[in-house]
């Protein structure tokens, strides 16, 4: 593809593309089959490349080179039904494919021009055939704008990218716009950061705008490193040019001719994605010299971190990617006024930046139709846990909790009751059955005592442990602690060293009193956001779950039956005595003849599990 001289031809060209893809949204007969095979992470570690590889073969051997295609796209959701393969124009979506699907996709589908009806989504409880995304319950009240391209385009071709208006939101910003009206668009537009608290993205644009100096930069932070959270990196993997063009903007509009995406080692497709779109965009002059023949020019490179979850706070990233240890520094200065290498310094998330494109393109006064008062556009949720459709969800601000867990979640694993979701990762919190209809949006969640964060949701059932839970993103929060400040490094060790008091049974009323005001020390003193909201996950389980932090205090029981110290193992009567749990015991504490009951001696036991696994007829129980 030859270099892009003007926005007249960036114009022309997805005017072109645009043509070769319009099949693909209007669903228009007899012409090319396309085959979308999802190419996500999720997807990618169950065969879904093999899947491509056999579909490739397959076309060729049938001689169909002429009929259909195949190729990967992004993301679509779905992740509990992956791997999913998509055929336009009929969108008809197939789930569970594998390589050995693929022949009889080819001959039925391709060939005869007939449904694979065993791999169509069949709806529970009905198992009524719904052969289109559109029609599944899982998307319907998505909506999907930072995820706009996931599922459609394929992400390592930069001309499907333009063919659906890529790269005209920054020839428009180039050619029709000052720096000062695209913030004008972005403030208009109500947009927030999507990675943390929430801060006006405008507001934060225009603070770097005006900030003097002689060099400034654009960062992304892709380090996205909370437990069950994978939105960001969803995005690179299947629309990085998105990312690529706003950054672009960002740049022209502070004025930065230095990008830098600051991505996690262990995104390996993320990166490769990434790393080939940025080739693209360098070949076709979207990024570089004088771009669009302006006098605009901007470079974008790739910084890889470690794993360190201290690095998605902006200055401790900034400090990562100087080559210094990443430990956060005291604010202010804010990063807008003295960032990388003491220069003003943009950073805004993947999710934040993959909406500034279509926000330049369809106008403020659209993106700000969507959500609330408050909290416009939309929001990207990884949904984890015990809900039966885990996967990537984009909705508008506002849709409640219920609607998310249910009519898009499909509800709770097995049919157990819903107990609590955890909201903002390790430094959210816990919100429960009753507050289910709490409309999602930054300033509801704040006052439930949680926070959006990057956009995960753990779900847990009857059967989780909210001791145990605390504990978990605590022991995450203590490891991942850069330790640079006392509140931090040793308060949190002592929450943690209470917490497990807790679970064995050992602590007292007043480790409990302990539990709390220490939370609320390091909350008001620590250093950076880790350290502050750190405790989070401990003071909304003890504010909602208290009778259940009681019992393991006072009678020392665990109601959810998680905590090993407080556990009994007993044999029922339902015990055929056929001697498997004696025989696996390493305790050897379990006695009884050939077909009679068996009895522990839970003096001796310790609380493996190892016959409650075990037992072929279920006659083991907890207590």
């Amino acid at each position: 593809m030859k270099p892009i001289k003007n926005y007249k031809e960036l114009l022309d060209l997805s005017s072109t593309y645009e043509e070769l893809l319009h099949n693909r949204l209007n669903k228009s007969e007899g012409i090319k089959k396309e085959i979308l095979i999802c190419g996500g992470t999720g997807c990618t570690s169950s065969k879904s490349l093999e899947l491509l590889d056999e579909m490739k073969k397959l076309i060729a051997e049938y001689g169909l080179e002429e009929k259909c295609s195949a190729h990967i796209t992004g993301c679509l959701g779905f992740c509990e039904k992956g791997p999913i393969v998509k055929i336009f124009p009929k969108d008809t979506f197939y789930t569970k494919v594998q390589p050995e699907d693929a022949r009889e996709i080819i001959e039925t589908d391709i060939i005869k021009d007939e449904l694979v009806h065993r791999l169509l989504y069949k709806l529970p409880g009905t198992e009524e055939e719904i052969p289109s995304q559109d029609d599944i319950p899982f998307y319907k009240k998505q909506l999907r704008i930072a995820l706009r391209n996931c599922g459609i385009i394929n992400p390592e071709v930069i001309e499907e990218y333009i063919g659906y208006g890529g790269y005209l939101a920054l020839g428009k910003c180039l050619e029709e716009y000052s720096r000062e009206e695209v913030i004008d668009i972005i403030k208009d537009s109500g947009l927030r950061g999507r990675g943390g608290g929430g801060f006006p993205t405008g507001l934060k644009w225009e603070f770097t705008k005006n900030s003097q100096s002689d060099e400034k930069y654009v960062i992304c932070n892709a380090d996205e490193g909370d437990p069950g959270a994978f939105m960001d990196r969803s995005i690179l993997e299947g629309d990085p040019h998105s990312v690529i063009e706003a950054m672009a903007i960002a740049g022209y509009v502070i004025g930065a001719k230095q990008g830098y995406v600051y991505i996690r080692a262990e995104y390996p497709l993320a990166i490769e994605r990434l790393g080939k779109a940025i080739k693209q965009a360098k070949e076709i002059g979207i990024l570089g010299d004088n771009i669009l023949g302006t006098d605009f020019s901007f470079n974008l490179s790739m910084k890889f971190g470690a794993g360190a979850f201290v690095c998605g706070e902006e200055t401790a990233l900034i400090n990562s990617i100087e080559g210094q240890r990443g430990e956060p520094n005291p604010k202010p200065p804010f990063p807008s006024t003295s960032g990388l290498y003491g220069k003003p310094t943009l950073i805004n998330n993947v999710e934040t930046y993959a909406n500034i494109p279509v926000i330049i393109s369809k106008g403020a006064k659209w993106f700000n139709s969507v959500g609330t008062e408050k909290s416009k556009g939309t929001k990207v949720f990884a949904l984890a846990g015990k809900v039966n459709n885990i996967g990537l969800v984009e909705v508008p601000m506002g849709t409640t909790l219920r609607e998310i867990l249910y009519d898009i979640g499909g509800g709770i694993q097995k049919g157990r009751e819903f107990k609590a979701v955890q909201t903002g990762g390790p430094s959210g919190g816990c919100i429960t059955a009753e507050d289910l209809d709490t409309p999602i949006d930054y300033d509801s969640l704040v006052e439930k005592g949680s926070m959006m964060g990057s956009g995960g949701m753990i779900v847990m059932d009857e059967d989780n442990c909210m001791v145990d839970i605390a504990k978990f993103y605590l022991e995450f929060t203590l490891d991942e602690s850069c330790g640079k400040c006392t509140p931090c490094r040793i308060g949190n060790k002592r929450l943690y060293e209470i917490l497990c008091k807790i679970s064995d049974g050992k602590a007292t009323e007043e480790d409990l009193k302990n539990l709390e005001d220490l939370s609320n020390i390091i909350k008001d003193t620590s250093l950076c956001a880790l350290g502050q909201s750190a405790p989070n996950p401990v003071l909304s389980t003890i504010k909602s779950f208290r009778k259940e932090y009681e019992e393991h205090v006072l009678n020392h029981k665990c109601p959810a039956k998680i905590c090993t110290s407080l556990l009994e193992y007993k044999i029922t009567d339902d015990c055929i005595g056929c001697t498997k749990c004696a025989k696996i015991c390493p305790a050897q504490c379990i006695t009884g003849a050939v077909r009679e009951v068996h009895v522990i001696d839970n003096s001796k036991c310790i609380k493996c599990g190892a016959c409650f696994n075990g037992c072929p007829v279920h006659a083991i129980v907890k207590e």
